[in-house]
């Protein structure tokens, strides 16, 4: 008999009335039952985080920083397991779930350093006449209660990337994790709960998706920070234009092979990168790899590189330590990445590998010749499809990129230092990663993205400063 997952309520384990399934997408098997909580334990959870916030403001940086440490400890301790856990409920390759444990390791290590450290700002105010003897103290403080709402695609750290953050600045969290994935939050959970912070700091709530928009108006919830779909996204900001709501959304990166990355050390690094990073995660990443748009004079030879090496990528069993590309979360979203490939193929692409799924799971895929009315040109596809596209010009690339209603992050492949400080300039993204795929980040970066991709960073200081906001002292009649 399968035992439920019990949530976690303003710091204790709690059940509710009714559960749910979590299956494995590989094969289908029951991984666990969740919880689900009732509409009172909600509002306990609000007005538990309402009530704690000024106490929680106010704790020390040493009591919030020890109990940061004390998860990544934790979490770096219980690696295996956990990445286990994470293969089990999203079908990721068991390598990358190891990858993605040691990633939240080290968000919450650096919250720790963060809580620590964060100390505000002095400025000396007789610079005009009008301030002789006066000084500022600026100091930052939580904006409120955060709503945190965590995507399937990596069910543990980009829960870090919440949870860290609040607890680091003081600000008490509601965590809803996906419906899909609620297994690795709920372990953290766990870890949260042997640490010293105040019963009403946190709570892991796995509340389904149709119960969320009541919660999102909330007017205790004041903070919300949102990762997943730019439709869900704006609406949630279109629902609540008085609150901070931050929004972490799609993408569809681009790697741009520039004519000065010709070598064939070059075009092997490229074309290893690409297939890596196309596929990594079943391509269920914001800045997975999309689109390829390299100059005609490297085209010809980096496609047949491109297409090898995404033919080499092992498909199979995620929890195979040989695996590359395990399935996606679900069998629907196999069957929609189908028919996106499948429509631009009607419209006259042409699949140079791949195109083919089996259940949860389609093949690595690399498309050439897409039309531009095809939906695979311009949506983010959350699957591992690359498309190819060849210019004439580095003026041409950097259009390309710009050439969409997303700006999360791209790639430019150049030895050339002006041309790095240009597409800095010129590329409409987040983030510019030089010499590599789009699909680099390294967790205390500000991330994040223009237009259609969001606004407000992540990365652990930066999201700090989103849930806080300024606040003067200033002090008068000082002998300066």
């Amino acid at each position: 008999m399968t035992t439920t997952h019990e949530f976690w309520l303003a710091g204790r384990r709690a059940s509710g009335d009714t559960d749910f399934e979590v299956r494995h997408s590989y094969d289908g098997r029951l991984v666990g039952r969740v919880a689900v909580p009732t509409d009172a334990q909600i509002e306990e959870a609000v007005a538990a985080a309402a009530a704690a916030a000024p106490a929680f403001a106010a704790t020390p940086a040493h009591v919030r920083a020890a109990a940061l440490d004390h998860v990544s400890k934790r979490l770096a301790e219980r690696t295996e397991e956990i990445a286990r856990l994470i293969t089990a409920e999203n079908g990721k390759p068991i390598k990358w779930a190891r990858g993605e444990v040691g990633r939240a390791v080290s968000v919450f290590r650096w919250a720790a350093e963060e809580a620590r450290r964060t100390n505000g700002e002095t400025m000396r105010l007789d610079t005009d006449p009008g301030g002789t003897g006066r000084f500022a103290v600026v100091r930052r403080f939580p904006k409120g209660v955060v709503l945190g709402i965590a995507p399937f695609n990596f069910p543990l750290n980009l829960v870090a990337h919440k949870v860290a953050p609040a607890i680091a600045v003081g600000a008490p969290i509601i965590l809803k994790p996906a419906p899909a994935t609620p297994l690795s939050a709920l372990v953290l959970g766990e870890i949260l709960a042997e640490t010293d912070l105040p019963a009403g700091a946190w709570s892991v709530l796995p509340v389904p998706n149709e119960k969320m928009p009541a919660l999102v108006r909330d007017e205790r919830l004041p903070v919300i920070s949102f990762t997943g779909s730019d439709k869900v996204g704006y609406q949630i900001m279109d629902s609540v234009p008085r609150k901070h709501v931050t929004l972490e959304l799609g993408g569809n990166a681009a790697a741009v092979v520039l004519a000065d990355w010709s070598s064939e050390a070059d075009l092997d690094w490229a074309a290893t990168r690409i297939a890596m990073f196309s596929n990594y995660q079943g391509g269920q990443s914001c800045i997975s790899v999309q689109r390829v748009i390299a100059d005609a004079t490297v085209y010809d030879a980096l496609v047949e590189k491109v297409v090898a090496k995404v033919q080499a990528q092992v498909t199979g069993d995620p929890s195979d330590d040989a695996v590359d590309v395990g399935p996606l979360v679900d069998e629907n979203a196999a069957k929609r990445v189908e028919s996106w490939v499948d429509d631009a193929v009607a419209k006259g692409a042409k699949v140079l590998t791949g195109g083919t799924r089996e259940g949860a799971a389609y093949a690595p895929t690399v498309v050439a010749d897409l039309p531009a009315d095809a939906i695979l040109a311009t949506a983010e596809v959350f699957g591992p499809v690359l498309s190819l596209h060849r210019v004439d010009s580095t003026d041409e690339a950097f259009a390309a990129v710009n050439d969409s209603a997303f700006g999360l992050q791209a790639g430019v492949f150049t030895h050339d230092v002006q041309t790095a400080f240009r597409a800095h300039r010129e590329l409409e993204v987040g983030g510019v990663v030089i010499g590599d795929a789009p699909s680099y980040r390294a967790d205390q970066m500000p991330y994040g993205g223009v237009k259609d991709s969001g606004v407000g960073r992540e990365g652990v200081k930066y999201a700090m400063a989103d849930f806080t906001y300024e606040k003067v002292l200033v002090l008068t009649g000082l002998d300066l």
